[in-house]
């Protein structure tokens, strides 16, 4: 399935009913999921995030637009962010399986949608061929107010619609990129132009200045930013309002610590940030190992703790409540049915398993198992990697403990896969066998579910096997306060892997192709006996160092 996300910009933040009007045209439209909706008061503006498969975005694209241009009056806005239109911008943005030319060709295709209801259209980044103007501050220069007269140049004519400036709708700008990450930094201090003065020390585009009596371009020192300084008055506090390119280059507590130093050798403070619609997950993870590397602290904690790390390091939650349900893209695009097992509480978990349904059965419990054993011996490295004497160690144990967190999440994600796997193989045994076609069809998905029944459990092994390194490494220079944990994850592992290899060898049994089954029980059996063997290494190193 192709997937591309647009992250139309709407010049109203203040008129709730407006942009639930607006948004109900989004809504309605069949394929696509809303995932955010961020209006800002100074800025008058809402951002809008929304995913879907291409035809469906651009339908709704279209319909937010058109009502937009309904319902917003630009020749009374007012407000504190760049904008020449009702909608100002629309990206789309390639998210999954789609390139970014396909992308830009629907880009393409939207604008001439919008230009037929006789409005103003400009192409920008990838979906306009002149890159003379593809660059969105340049085409919105001049921003309303001007465009009455820049329409009128004939470097100026729009990519589709007339050259007449819409007094009520203005114009709008259509465009294909990559992931932009829109993000502003707070200061303590009300002045415009020392929040500008730091956001031209930052911006890739820099400043001009005059040497030797020639004006030259004196860079700044983030690539692929863009910045303005700019007064809220809603908060009372100046900002740097940036919008982050590529984050791959300057992630986002990159640019969040250049500009507390520069605001800090100007005589400002960073008081905290603020994230404008939604952020890829690994963005947060990166900035909360970021912090913790900072202090010399593990960064093998759960996804959860990184990310509570980054809020608190960056202030995200100063101006409002950050939710990371809400502003995380990966966690909207979840499906929760993927994770209901391990998303239960433990005695939910426990009732369900001993329930008359077979399902979780004994190849999911194995999974948890091996999760748990992961889990152990990560917290004795977590330990070790904050025990009092240790300190020059740090670093050597966050690493094992990043490993540790590596293969219990795997793990846990295994849990509820075994699980999908069983109920697959019940599905493809209760379609219909009437007719011969109908025999063919079943037998074929009964035999493809199988195999991924078999590969499932065995993934089980192969992760669980490769965590006993870990725990044989915690067990032998660990905490040696902790050393039976790391010997009860011994014993974690052995059974995941023992009881994952009953369910390779059971569903094995059900499966057509007896070469292929010959070959995976043979490398079962040699991570079996691999994982015994360095059981009873482990369990004699925990054994002698407690010594009783």
């Amino acid at each position: 399935m192709q997937l591309i996300e647009c992250v139309p910009n709407f010049s109203e933040g203040n008129d709730l009913n407006i942009i639930r009007q607006i948004t109900d045209e989004i809504e309605k439209t069949e394929g696509v999921r809303l995932l955010n909706v961020d209006p800002g008061k100074a800025t008058n503006r809402t951002v809008v995030t929304f995913v879907g498969e291409p035809a469906n975005v651009i339908e709704a694209a279209f319909l937010a637009i058109k009502k937009a241009g309904e319902l917003i009056d630009m020749s009374k806005h007012k407000g504190e962010h760049p904008r020449m239109g009702a909608t100002d911008v629309c990206p789309l943005i390639p998210i999954a399986n789609i390139t970014m030319e396909e992308t830009a060709a629907y880009a393409q295709e939207l604008a001439k949608r919008i230009g037929e209801l006789q409005l103003p259209v400009y192409l920008y980044e990838a979906a306009q061929p002149n890159k003379n103007r593809s660059n969105l501050s340049v085409i919105r220069a001049g921003e309303y107010e001007g465009f009455f007269k820049k329409i009128k140049l004939p470097e100026w004519a729009p990519d589709f619609g007339p050259a007449e400036f819409d007094a009520k709708r203005g114009a709008t700008v259509i465009g294909a990129r990559d992931f932009l990450v829109a993000y502003n930094i707070n200061l303590n201090t009300t002045s415009t132009r020392r929040a500008n003065a730091i956001a031209f020390d930052v911006r890739e585009a820099g400043r001009n200045i005059e040497k030797n009596g020639v004006k030259i371009n004196q860079p700044g020192t983030l690539k692929s930013v863009k910045a303005i300084g700019w007064f809220i008055e809603e908060y009372g506090v100046a900002q740097i309002s940036m919008n982050l390119t590529n984050i791959n280059i300057t992630p986002v507590h990159i640019a969040f610590d250049e500009v507390c130093n520069k605001a800090t050798a100007r005589g400002i403070r960073v008081t905290g940030s603020e994230l404008v619609g939604l952020i890829p997950l690994k963005a947060m993870l990166d900035a909360g190992k970021y912090f913790l590397q900072k202090q010399q602290r593990s960064v093998g904690v759960s996804e959860k703790e990184l990310i509570r790390i980054a809020i608190k390091s960056m202030g995200l939650d100063e101006l409002g409540a950050f939710k990371p349900e809400e502003r995380i893209i990966e966690y909207l695009l979840a499906n929760k049915a993927d994770s209901k097992l391990v998303n239960m509480q433990l005695n939910d978990f426990a009732d369900e398993t001993a329930s008359e349904s077979p399902a979780p059965g004994g190849g999911s419990i194995a999974a948890y198992i091996g999760a748990l054993g992961a889990s152990l011996a990560t917290m004795v490295a977590n330990l070790s990697s904050h025990k009092k004497g240790w300190d020059e160690r740090w670093e050597e144990f966050s690493d094992w403990a990043a490993k540790g967190q590596q293969y219990k999440n795997e793990l846990v994600k295994l849990v509820d896969a075994d699980t999908a796997a069983f109920n697959k193989i019940m599905e493809a045994f209760a379609l219909p066998k009437t007719t011969a076609d109908e025999k063919t069809k079943r037998t074929e998905a009964i035999q493809a579910a199988t195999k991924f029944a078999i590969e499932i459990p065995f993934k089980v092994m192969q992760t669980a096997a490769a965590s006993m390194e870990l725990v044989k490494a915690m067990a032998a220079i660990g905490n040696p306060n902790s050393v039976s944990d790391a010997g009860v994850g011994a014993l974690c592992i052995r059974s995941a892997v023992m009881g994952a290899f009953m369910n390779v060898r059971i569903n094995a049994s059900g499966y057509n192709d007896k070469n292929y089954v010959t070959d995976i029980i043979a490398k079962g059996k040699a991570i079996e006996d691999s994982i015994i063997a360095a059981e009873t290494e482990v369990l004699q190193i925990v054994n002698e160092k407690i010594g009783i």
